[in-house]
């Protein structure tokens, strides 16, 4: 099992039951592909580095989680068809 933390940047313009219903959404991807969540932070709405679909700002997710190496795949490939997750990233945490 491999640590990885997935970066998810929800849309700003929905409200609070549809951004938890969408986060909640992502836990099940995490679990349904052998994935073990660990921690999840809620990073809060921030302004975004440069405009992504007419938008300023979005609500930033840190999902941190024990998976096997095929898992952040199946991940990216469900969240990259999701409507109101407007960027993520999978990275592996180091052992340290």
């Amino acid at each position: 099992m491999n640590k990885y933390e997935l970066a998810v940047v929800v849309s700003a313009k929905i409200e609070d039951e549809e951004r938890t219903a969408v986060i909640d959404k992502v836990k099940a991807y995490v679990e349904r592909f052998g994935g073990t969540i660990t921690n999840v932070d809620e990073a809060g709405k921030k302004r975004l580095a440069y405009e992504i679909q007419k938008m300023h700002e979005g609500y930033y997710y840190f999902i941190q989680f024990d998976a096997e190496s095929s898992a952040p795949a199946e991940i990216e490939s469900r969240l990259r068809i999701m409507d109101n997750v407007i960027r993520f990233l999978c990275v592996r945490q180091d052992e340290a």
